[in-house]
This record gives C-alpha cells, sequence and structure tokens, in this order.
C-alpha cells in the first residue's frame, strides 16, 4: 500500500511560479495526473471500495468544472468551503505511519483542487457554462448509502459489534497478552494471539492483512472454520452452525466480502442489521444443571432480562444472552453471556468505557431450544417465541470466571 500512494505522490507536480496560471493549465500540471493515474487516490485511507477521487474528473476543466459545480461539491461564493475540497481531506485527523503517508498524497490532492476551484470559481465564463446532464457528469457509480457502509470506520463498528464481543468465547486462547494466549504464543508464534490487546481497530488490520479472512469464499474463510473444527483447531469446536458466534462471523464476513469485491449495487442489497443495540463480550458465565432429555444435544439459547424496580416490572429487552448445544449426556449447558444494550444510553455508555458488568440483582432467564434443527438448515435463522421452553428467575452477583458460574437448576425453569 505504501509505494503504491507514494507513487501517485509523484505524478503530483507543484502548480508553476510567476504569471498566474489559468484554470486550464492547472486542471492540465495538476488535476489530470490524478486522473490518469492506475493507482488509488487517498480515497483508500477511508473507503474500503467505491469511490476514488479520480470518479470525479472528466476529460477536460470545463467538464469537471460544471459536473463538481451542479453536484453542489463547489462553493461558487467561498471556494475554500467548497464539498470536493471537504471529502479530499477527511482523515487528516489519523494518526500513525500509514495515516502519515496518505497525508502527503492528500495535501497535494488538496493543495491542487483548491488551487484549480479557486482560479475557476473566479472566472466568469467557468461559472456561466451550461449545465451538463446527470449522465454527463462525474461521479462514482455506486450509491452515496453504499459508499458510506464501504468507509472504514463503518466496517470497524460492524467488527465491533459483531466479532469482538465473541473473543471471550475463546478462552483467552487468541487473546494477545492473556495467560493461556502466551503459553500458545511460545509454542505455536504470535499468529494465535490474533485478538489484539489494542482492541478492534487493530485486530481488525490484522485480520485485514492475514489469511484468515477469504473475501473470495468468505464462509470457507479459516476464520471461521476453524472454530466450527472443520480444520484443525487445537481449541476444539467453538462454534455450531447457526449459534450467535457462528451468526456473527459469518455476518460480518459476508458483508466485507461483498465491500472489497464491490458486490452491493445499490442501497437495497445492503444487509439489514439492528443499529439500536450494542453487544458487549464478558466473562459471566451461567450454568443450567439437570437439563431434560428432550434438550440433549440440540442448540440452547437463553435470554437475560432485568427486574426494573421503579417500574415493578421486567425490563422488555433482554441484558444478556448466549447459546451453545447442550450436553446430552451431562445433562448440562452452560456458557458465557454476551451483554446486550440499547445505543446511546448510560449504561451502553459506561460498557464503552470499562468492563461490561452485571450489577447484583434479580434477573428472569428465557430459555429457547431449537428443537427441529432449523438453525442447522439456515445458519441465518434465529430462535424466537415458538422455541420457547420454559422461564425462570435468578437472583446472582454474576461474578466473572469459569470457575464461578451463576447455576440455576433447569428443573425449576417454568414450562411454557
Amino acid at each position: 500500500m505504501i509505494p503504491v500512494v507514494v507513487t501517485v505522490f509523484a505524478l503530483l507536480v507543484a502548480a508553476p511560479e510567476g504569471e498566474k496560471p489559468t484554470p486550464k493549465e492547472v486542471f492540465e500540471k495538476r488535476i489530470m495526473p490524478i486522473f490518469r493515474s492506475p493507482d488509488p487516490s487517498s480515497c483508500v485511507q477511508c473507503h474500503l471500495s467505491g469511490v476514488d477521487l479520480k470518479n470525479y474528473i472528466l476529460p477536460s476543466h470545463e467538464q469537471t468544472f460544471v459536473s463538481l459545480r451542479d453536484q453542489g461539491l463547489l462553493d461558487l461564493d467561498r471556494p475554500e468551503k467548497s464539498k470536493i475540497l471537504t471529502l479530499i481531506r477527511m482523515g487528516k485527523d489519523e494518526k500513525g505511519a500509514s495515516a502519515r503517508v496518505h497525508a502527503k498524497v492528500r495535501d497535494t490532492e488538496y493543495e491542487a483542487f483548491s488551487d484549480w476551484v479557486t482560479r475557476s470559481v473566479a472566472d466568469p465564463k467557468m461559472r456561466a457554462l451550461p449545465k451538463l446532464t446527470a449522465k454527463e457528469q462525474a461521479k462514482p457509480k455506486l450509491p452515496a448509502e453504499v459508499i458510506r457502509h464501504a468507509r472504514k470506520d463503518r466496517v470497524l463498528e460492524s467488527f465491533t459489534n459483531n466479532i469482538w464481543p465473541m473473543r471471550f468465547r475463546c478462552m483467552n486462547c487468541h487473546t494477545e497478552g492473556a495467560g493461556e494466549s502466551k503459553k500458545l504464543v511460545e509454542e505455536h508464534g504470535a499468529r494465535v494471539a490474533w485478538f489484539k490487546a489494542d482492541g478492534p481497530e487493530a485486530t481488525l488490520a490484522y485480520l485485514r492483512a492475514s489469511k484468515l479472512i477469504d473475501v473470495d469464499a468468505p464462509e470457507k474463510s479459516l476464520l471461521l472454520r476453524k472454530p466450527l473444527e472443520e480444520v484443525k483447531h487445537g481449541g476444539g469446536k467453538k462454534f455450531v452452525v447457526g449459534d450467535q458466534g457462528y451468526k456473527a462471523f459469518r455476518a460480518f464476513l459476508e458483508d466485507y466480502a461483498r465491500i472489497m469485491k464491490d458486490r452491493y449495487p445499490d442501497a437495497a442489497s445492503l444487509p439489514k442489521t439492528k443499529t439500536d443495540s450494542l453487544a458487549f463480550g464478558s466473562d459471566i458465565w451461567l450454568k443450567l444443571t439437570d437439563t431434560p432429555p428432550a434438550w440433549g444435544d440440540k442448540l440452547l439459547q437463553v435470554n437475560v432480562y432485568a427486574w426494573d424496580a421503579k417500574r415493578k416490572a421486567w425490563e422488555t429487552r433482554p441484558i444478556a444472552t448466549s447459546d451453545r448445544v447442550v450436553w446430552g449426556k451431562g445433562k448440562l449447558w452452560q456458557h458465557n453471556l454476551t451483554l446486550m444494550a440499547a445505543k446511546g444510553t448510560p449504561l451502553a455508555d459506561d460498557w464503552k468505557k470499562g468492563k461490561a458488568t452485571l450489577p447484583r440483582g434479580r434477573y428472569r432467564v428465557e430459555i429457547l431450544v431449537d428443537r427441529d434443527g432449523r438453525t442447522t438448515k439456515d445458519w441465518a435463522a434465529g430462535l424466537g417465541a415458538r422455541d420457547l421452553v420454559g422461564r425462570v428467575e435468578v437472583t446472582s452477583a454474576w461474578p466473572a470466571g469459569y470457575t464461578k458460574m451463576t447455576p440455576i437448576d433447569a428443573s425449576k425453569v417454568k414450562k411454557e
């Protein structure tokens, strides 16, 4: 990536000194090298696909000016406030080595466009040029909704809310700096610890550069097949097709692959995802003992609801959830909880800042069982009212740790 942007930078020559150049001269000497370059522009700093600065350039300076003007990307009275310049400057506040390299290209692009735009809007003839038709205008082929969806910050948000909360399912084997991970790194190398200590952004950057994601066949990605134990995995089976972990990984991988391959033709094709709820991984464990034979070896999901003392009623949305296949022979189900909070609430804000925990108190646990194996046949299928087998109340301080599980006797579950 670095050699690519340096090549682009080398193509952008400085504006001539001495006599004031015409808009056409500035365009030909400073803008056309961007248009002709086979290398991506600084847009790649913020976007994974769908847009490049050259998408807004036409072969002539007049056509380019009119195209930008008619799309509202130029401010004829305040050229320095033009939207095209704002778009070029996106990402200027990012830090890091790669950001510094992008900055060289971005600053040169900005200076070239700023010079050309300023000179162009000052020319009455340019301002008076007739409009182009919509088909004649230069712009990205994809609609704005698809371009926004492919922004790196949007992809990171999806990763943070899908894959990052599932890290506790891996029992710290893949968490950088964790005790078990340290042992495995000594034995197998640093690649084991792919959940990075610096957080979701560092983890996603590592995965994008690794061989764990297959953008041509996302369902065959090692990131998905290893926890399924379809290929050798020292940690054993962590997912089954259709459980919450599989759904989260598969949904992210499918979306990421479509973005990278430009497979979203329009806004209607974008994934329909819930945007009002945030997920937080936790090391809080719940255990169901003496499970009935009918639940044996089937996928069981728990939804945990908090008691609202002020309203004297149960909350209407779960504060935690988890799922795993019941160990039929041992009449046992146990797993760590993924905590849930509505976006923008004090609870979500607190969990973002620190460790996600459940306060001591009274809770209702809703139990759903995939009795007909529907999720195995359709990985995207969810469990709902038809799968509800019962509810049970529990009071717990919800201590963290595998050895400190909150136990529930399944025989106390009130059947539905």
